[in-house]
């Protein structure tokens, strides 16, 4: 399939050659059905997940005659990472693929000799594969392995990701920074605890528990004792006693310790906790043996201890490890992590098979060029190979990672396989199993292997045999650029639909709509869920599975063109979710995650309206999510807002509560009676409205509209002047200039501005918030932009979703041209990728994608450029109204838009189905709509 015309290569869009030192977050990898994250040498990768696979600390880095080389500068690519270096004489070029809808691993190394003579040197790949399978726990903090345990431990594992260059793996894992609370007794569950900790979430040192409910997070009793630490003596009276003593601090040659004397005998629960962190040093007791847990490592003594008697356990954190002492006695000393304490690695031939003992995960290194010298040791392997090289010569090392072991009906299933619904709305089913033959992985063993390690037919013959290994490393590229060709060609058997194709004289805004549809199909997952397809939220650090609502509805429009079936399979999911107490959900497992985020209700109603905009598909609103009609959804989240009525002022506006991580989670003061939401609340209002009188129900729609009004007038008195807006809250209210406010008032409101207010709120965005290639969340001469310093919601930059949100705004607003010119420019800011989840200043109007507070280096949001092109620069609104009389045109300003896949439009490739009231009388408007 040859791209369309108009459509760049897919080649094109790909990044340059980016120096280490201009990237605040390395490149992502990923295929159809997982994700990976670059590290700072050549070859490791973290954060490996191709779910039910989930892997842990890395995969091993490249040495050069024993030295790990640091990679200089990255390029990213739809299909790979490829990171650079110079070794002396020797220029070091890797490349890293994930198989196209495989479950495997491929790195490509070029050596070459840059020098005037002949060198001999030895190139050495160390060979890891800690991955565990795992059906649960697929949260947006997911379950990664550990020597001891499965769960989430972001700031362990980025520990373990910063020393990738050491000679040897090192143990920083162990040594956590900074303060912590000593906890006694029951321990809390690891995370930001909400009844301690309510200020904004920056995400320093500690994370929300964002799990999914599968992932077996119990809190353990206390061990019933008598405790003295320090000079104070604590009574643990009850399972559930726990007492806070002051932070601490640990650093590398101090020892925690403390007494106990047992209340009684054979007790099994926890002592003492450093802190309530993933990786906290926990102390506790077995039927009366005390154990050392730490950043997944457990030691155990096998001594009982007597009850009634005065015991001191201890810990020291010394530059090997950490040793565990009872009564002064060393009870053990942690092990480096890869010396085969769950994992075990043996060589088989010519391949090193690595088995998890814990999970029936295996895995194997096959190789293009047999190494000269392959061995294994505990858990990891190292592949060797001495090379000869004349003046100028290079050399090509091949080496695939094969990972199996899922059992038959948990792999992951292709987009073909998943049963999606027809064009119209027919039900989505489950995905089928069983497509190792199809991916070429295997579908292995389903119990854990033995302590010995693997054996080679874990893994199928014809996965590893009689493969070429440069054909299936070209070929993932190939099925990149067919993918990609598939996405803006009508009829394609890829998708369920198609994008437009822009064509335009501005050569920024063709590259800023084009990266923002690759965006669209990069985060794009045929695999991971039974729903069928799912455009993923984030990552590659957290949820490679799960969807957030609000993330989503920033280009809904856009998701419906592409992948109409697989939108409206989600919605259905969604709506089946407690969005009323979760931001997200787990689309493997179809569970909820995180706490409540007042834009649910917006985003979510707004989803489902750029849906049937795009498709005329009413037969939705007849579905049932949860036991409530979809319609009835609707009415419920436009209604909502009557059930959060403020105490304080007018009464009018809804109060969104008090606890910042409902709205921007950052900005400590975005609280209660925001105008942002207040405002979306006017257009769902006033959206369903027309959805109403569509369906015959006059009466019900005049209702909304005079509820509309009167909660817009209320908006309208919250204007402060200036272009900014007033938080109403008990307190008294305050001024802000967020980014938020401009959009959700510009998007829903803007027949209700006046020309005055409409230019001042231009002339606050264009003055304040927008920055050369990017612009900034929040203005950073706001009173409260020193204590909101995230770079996605605060004023060291911008979420993935604002310039786009904010472009549409202006194009509402009337200035489409300030729309034009800001899009024209955000193609600058992907650090040689895409966009990430929080954009930062670098200053001089240039910007980076950020990884400080735990940014995502992707997110799916940052597709809301591409959407405020066909929404704001073409108009193509997709709104209720826009169900009898469309909005918008091929032809504006800006270009023009091709092959649009949308209702009302020459492009449109689907015909809705004739339709009943979901009341039971039928709606002749809405009759119409199918002939």
């Amino acid at each position: 399939m040859s791209t369309p015309s108009g459509v760049p290569p897919l080649d094109s869009l790909s990044g340059g050659w980016v120096a280490r030192e201009e990237l605040a977050h390395l490149p992502s990898l990923r295929n159809q059905w997982g994700q990976a994250h670059a590290n700072a040498d050549l070859t490791s990768l973290s954060w490996l997940a191709l779910p039910p696979y989930s892997g842990g600390y890395h995969t091993g880095a490249l040495r050069i005659d024993g030295v790990v080389p640091a990679a200089t500068a990255f390029r990213w690519a739809p299909w790979g990472v490829q990171r650079r270096a110079q070794a002396g004489p020797l220029h070091v070029v890797t490349d890293t693929r994930m198989g196209y809808e495989q479950t495997n691993v491929l790195w490509r190394t070029e050596v070459t000799n840059t020098s005037g003579q002949a060198v001999t040197v030895t190139v050495s790949q160390e060979l890891l594969a800690p991955v565990a399978v795992s059906e649960v726990d697929w949260g947006w903090l997911y379950g990664t392995p550990w020597n001891d345990g499965h769960y989430h431990d972001f700031f362990a594992t980025e520990r373990t990701r910063a020393e990738v260059l050491a000679t040897e793996p090192g143990r920083a894992h162990l040594f956590p920074p900074g303060r912590r609370w000593i906890r006694l007794g029951r321990p809390r569950n690891p995370g930001i605890q909400r009844d301690e900790d309510s200020s904004a979430m920056l995400l320093e040192a500690e994370l929300p528990d964002h799990t999914s409910p599968d992932s077996g997070r119990v809190r353990p009793p206390a061990v019933l004792a008598t405790i003295r630490f320090g000079e104070r003596e604590f009574e643990l009276d009850h399972p559930e006693r726990e007492h806070r003593l002051d932070p601490i601090a640990l650093a590398v040659g101090e020892t925690l310790s403390f007494d106990f004397s047992p209340a009684a005998p054979d007790q099994s629960g926890v002592l003492l906790t450093h802190g309530n962190h993933p990786d906290s040093i926990q102390f506790g007791l077995t039927a009366g043996r005390p154990w050392l847990r730490l950043a997944g490592e457990r030691l155990e003594s096998p001594v009982v201890l007597a009850p009634g008697r005065w015991h001191r356990l201890a810990v020291t954190l010394g530059p090997e490890g950490a040793t565990f002492t009872v009564n002064a006695t060393p009870a053990g000393v942690t092990q480096p992590w890869w010396a085969g304490q769950r994992w075990h690695a043996r060589v088989d031939g010519d391949r090193l098979a690595i088995a998890d003992s814990s999970s029936p995960a295996r895995s194997v290194y096959s190789f293009a060029i047999a190494p000269q010298s392959l061995t294994a040791q505990g858990s990891r392997g190292l592949a060797s190979w001495t090379l000869a090289l004349q003046p100028g010569q290079s050399t090509h090392l091949g080496i695939t990672l094969h990972l199996s072991g899922a059992m038959a009906g948990h792999a992951p299933a292709s987009h073909a396989a998943a049963g999606l619904a027809v064009a119209g709305g027919a039900a989505v089913g489950h995905a089928t199993a069983g497509l190792a033959a199809a991916s070429g992985a295997a579908v292995g063993l389903a119990g854990a292997a033995p302590a010995g390690g693997a054996a080679a037919g874990d893994v199928d013959a014809d996965v590893l045999g009689g493969r070429d290994f440069d054909a299936d490393f070209a070929e993932v590229a190939d099925r990149w650029r067919l993918t990609w060709a598939a996405a803006f060609t009508p009829g394609n058997k890829e998708f369920s639909g198609h994008l437009p194709t822009l064509v335009t004289a501005d050569a920024g805004l063709s590259r800023t709509y084009y990266l923002g549809a690759l965006l669209a199909i990069y985060m794009r997952n045929t695999g991971v869920s039974p729903i069928g397809p799912v455009f993923l939220t984030g990552g590659p650090r957290l949820g490679p599975t799960t969807t957030f609502y609000w993330d989503q509805s920033e280009w809904a429009r856009t998701a419906a063109l592409l992948e109409p079936a697989g939108m409206r399979a989600w919605i259905v999911a969604a709506l089946a979710q407690p969005y009323d107490r979760s931001h997200s959900f787990d689309t493997r497992n179809l569970l909820p995650t995180g706490n409540h985020y007042a834009a649910n209700d917006h985003a979510l109603f707004r989803t489902v309206q750029a849906y049937l905009g795009i498709t005329a598909d009413l037969r939705l609103l007849q579905e049932t999510c949860a036991g409530v009609t979809v319609l009835d959804h609707l009415r419920a989240m436009a209604y909502r807002h009557r059930e959060h009525r403020a105490a304080f002022g007018e009464g009018v506006l809804a109060d969104f509560g008090a606890d910042a991580w409902e709205l921007l989670e950052c900005v400590p003061n975005y609280r209660h009676g925001v105008v942002s939401f207040n405002a979306g609340y006017v257009g769902m209002l006033r959206s369903l409205a027309r959805l109403l009188r569509l369906l015959g129900e006059p009466a019900e729609a005049a209702q909304a509209e005079a509820e509309a009004a009167q909660l817009a007038g209320a908006v309208l008195r919250q204007y402060a002047g200036g272009g900014r807006w007033r938080i109403a809250a008990p307190q008294g209210g305050e001024t802000i200039g967020h980014c938020l406010d401009f959009a959700l008032v510009a998007a829903d409101m803007t027949a209700d501005l006046s020309d005055v207010q409409r230019e001042e709120m231009v002339d606050f965005v264009c003055g304040h918030l927008l920055d050369g290639d990017w612009m900034r969340a929040l203005s950073p001469d706001d009173p409260v932009a020193p204590y909101s310093d995230r770079p996605d919601h605060g004023a060291a930059g911008a979420f993935g979703a604002w310039p786009g949100a904010t472009a549409y705004g202006l194009a509402r607003l009337g200035r489409p041209d300030l729309a034009q010119q800001m899009l024209s420019r955000a193609h600058a800011a992907t650090s040689g990728g895409l966009w990430g989840q929080a954009m930062e200043a670098v200053g001089g109007g240039r910007y980076r994608v950020a990884e400080r507070g735990v940014a995502n280096r992707d997110t799916n949001a940052a597709i809301a450029v591409t959407e405020a092109v066909i929404a704001g620069l073409f108009g193509i609104h997709a709104g209720y109204a826009d169900l009898t009389a469309p909005a918008g045109s091929p032809v504006s300003g800006a270009g023009e838009l091709r092959n649009i896949n949308a209702h009302g439009f020459s492009g449109y490739q689907r015909k809705a189905h004739k339709h009943v009231s979901p009341h039971g009388r039928h709606c002749a408007a809405v009759a119409a709509l199918s002939s």
